[in-house]
């Protein structure tokens, strides 16, 4: 072969794809539809588009491909500084990004130690919770004694005290000797998230009056939070997360203006947060999208190109953290801030890993903030502008979530905007819709978790943090491990380790591969699976009648079911068994519940616990 020939005409390099046939969508749905056809799928389903058996359908409603393409054509996201901004807003990357902690606590000297310990290693912004069992507003002046407020924002969490919480924080900055010119810190005020949660009427307006009233003369203060984290917390999907955001920022919007702002002042003071969890694409194309939708709200309402800037906040998923296994949440948090820092949001907030069981230790907070700036300074997140922008599968994606967005945010207008939709329970109810969705998904365990719904590690020693403060919520924040966990928590709670006893008929080729699945599925729920070892049909109801347990799994494989399984089945029930399983898709033997991928392990699971560990028992 001639290298100076073979390649494109003068580049002298060797054509690679020589001797290969052509790779084409048609030549590819053949392979696909070749695969499929062994795997059973029935021939009218891979007649048209095969593809279609592996598309992951979204609870948005729209379909993600297996494989992703030029076509249909994306939107055009444009380039990197130029509306409508899915690619950022500026023309080359950042240095980084506003690396944010969020503070707890209730004692302002704890407070305190933390955010010193903070900005000396890398955290740039705080985020402080006032009121409502955490810090009380009139202690903020101690818990920030050792910030350079002019240097480090701080922005509050105030809730329903974002009054009082306010006019604290700037009399701190009144006290420090910060210039009105050169504050740069937020109030946060969020009446539709603090009614949200209230289960009130939001008044947005009032709120508004008194955010504009503390603009005058701090041009760099922040204002209002567009607070979506609050749909996503609760199961909602991402559609409706990016649509809330823009409904929230578009009510605020309105209401400053009315307040006597100028618009596009206005759209400034108002930072949106979002939530991004442990899938890195959907958390990539969500923070795209939502630029793209706000730059188009501005717009409309007349705002010039180079005004139409959106302050994003992104904060890894409350709702995908555990309480077991919580190290795991190390490797969620790590991959959501990845998906921030790609996505290009403005400030990021990791949370530590041992969030969801109570207030974080010293190094857990060390970790979180350390994986920010290892992903900064190490990996270099930051160095490429728009590093997914080009991807067919990232354009796609962010094309999809902007109009499933933008649909609801037209169904949040439709509906009378938002502070309506808050009062009169629509939100809720399409957010439930989702959440019922999604709840099945993780019971099925459709929706793995490692750590809980799988691989979990029955042995583990909990974890114990000091409690966070109950915060009633009409609103609630629904953890997708929740229910795992109060069944673990229930058998944890038992005098002893409720137990079932594996019938694990033939030799250890034979069952051990429904034995360990079994196993790990019990194990999700507290409950230890004895095996004995390879059993013989005729001798498992014996072994069995010698455990002392209550319940049988039947494991083996294919082969000695059909020659043994009910058989088995029968002589475990005259042997004692309250309830026989059996390890396997539902087939014509008379178990009381099978065990297979896909199958219902919550609604298993609790059946068993309500057998093994009844009321009562617990300690």
């Amino acid at each position: 072969m001639d290298v100076q020939e073979s390649g494109p005409a003068g580049s002298g390099a060797p054509d690679l794809a020589e001797g290969f046939p052509a790779a084409t969508p048609e030549r590819w749905r053949e392979l696909v539809a070749g695969v499929l056809r062994k795997s059973g799928v029935p021939e009218e389903r891979l007649a048209d588009r095969p593809e279609s058996v592996l598309a992951t359908r979204t609870y948005d409603g729209f379909d993600i491909a297996p494989l992703a393409t030029s076509e249909p054509p994306a939107a055009d996201p444009g380039h990197p500084g130029q509306a409508p901004f899915t690619r950022g807003y500026r023309p080359v990357p950042a240095d980084g990004w506003d690396i944010r902690a969020r503070y707890l606590e209730s004692d302002p000297e704890a407070l305190r130690r933390r955010a010193l310990a903070d900005l000396m290693n890398g955290v740039s912004s705080l985020w402080v919770a006032v009121g409502d069992g955490h810090l009380p507003a009139d202690r903020l002046g101690a818990a920030l004694a050792d910030v350079h407020l002019d240097l480090a924002p701080v922005v509050l969490d105030p809730g329903a005290a974002h009054a009082e919480a306010a006019d604290a924080l700037l009399g701190v900055h009144a006290d420090a000797e910060v210039p009105d010119a050169r504050i740069i810190s937020h109030l946060g005020i969020d009446p539709l998230t603090t009614a949200a949660r209230a289960g009130a009427r939001p008044d947005v307006l009032d709120a508004a009056r008194f955010a504009a009233d503390r603009a005058r003369g701090r041009p760099g203060l922040g204002l209002v939070t567009a607070d979506a984290t609050l749909v996503h917390n609760a199961g909602g999907s991402d559609g409706q997360e990016l649509g809330w955001a823009v409904a929230a920022g578009t009510a605020l919007l309105r209401a400053l203006a009315a307040a006597g702002m100028d618009l596009a002042d206005a759209a400034g003071r108002i930072v949106f947060r979002l939530a991004v969890g442990a899938d890195q694409f959907a958390g990539i194309a969500k923070l795209r999208a939502v630029r793209t939708m706000w730059n188009r709200v501005l717009e409309v309402g007349g705002v010039p190109a180079d005004r139409r800037t959106m302050r994003v906040h992104a904060v890894t998923s409350e709702a995908m953290m555990t309480r077991r296994d919580p190290h795991v949440n190390m490797l969620r948090t790590t991959v959501a801030c990845f998906a921030a820092g790609v996505g290009g949001a403005d400030s990021v907030t990791v949370l530590p890993y041992d969030a969801a069981i109570g207030l974080s230790d010293d190094f857990a907070r060390r970790v979180a903030r350390n994986t920010q700036a290892l992903l900064i300074e190490e990996s270099h997140l930051a160095r490429v502008a728009d590093p997914a922008g080009g991807s067919f599968h990232v354009e796609a994606l962010t094309r999809d979530l902007h109009l499933a967005g933008w649909a609801f945010l037209q169904e949040v207008e439709a509906s009378g905007g938002a502070a309506e939709v808050v009062v009169d329970g629509w939100l809720r109810e399409r957010v439930d819709d989702v959440w019922e969705r999604r709840r099945a998904d993780l019971a099925h365990r459709r929706s793995p978790l490692t750590g809980v719904s799988e691989f979990p590690n029955p042995d583990e020693a909990p974890l114990e943090r000091e409690p966070l403060p109950v915060r009633e919520s009409w609103f609630p924040l629904r953890r997708y491990a929740g229910e795992f966990e109060e069944l673990r928590d229930r058998a944890d709670a038992a005098p002893e380790r409720p137990e079932v006893f594996l019938a694990t008929l033939g030799p250890v080729a034979v069952h051990t591969g429904r034995a360990s699945f079994a196993a790990n599925l019990l194990a999700a729920g507290g409950i230890a699976a004895r095996a004995p070892g390879p059993l013989e049909p005729a001798g498992a109801a014996e072994a069995f009648a010698g455990s002392g347990l209550r319940v049988a799994v039947v494991c083996s494989s294919e082969k000695v079911y059909a020659e043994h399984a009910a058989d088995v089945v029968a002589a475990l029930r005259d042997a004692g068994a309250r309830r026989v399983l059996l390890a396997g898709a539902p087939r014509d033997v008379a178990a009381d519940a099978f065990l297979y991928q896909g199958c219902d392990a919550v609604a298993l699971l609790t059946e068993l616990a309500d057998l093994l560990v009844p009321e009562g028992e617990d300690a």
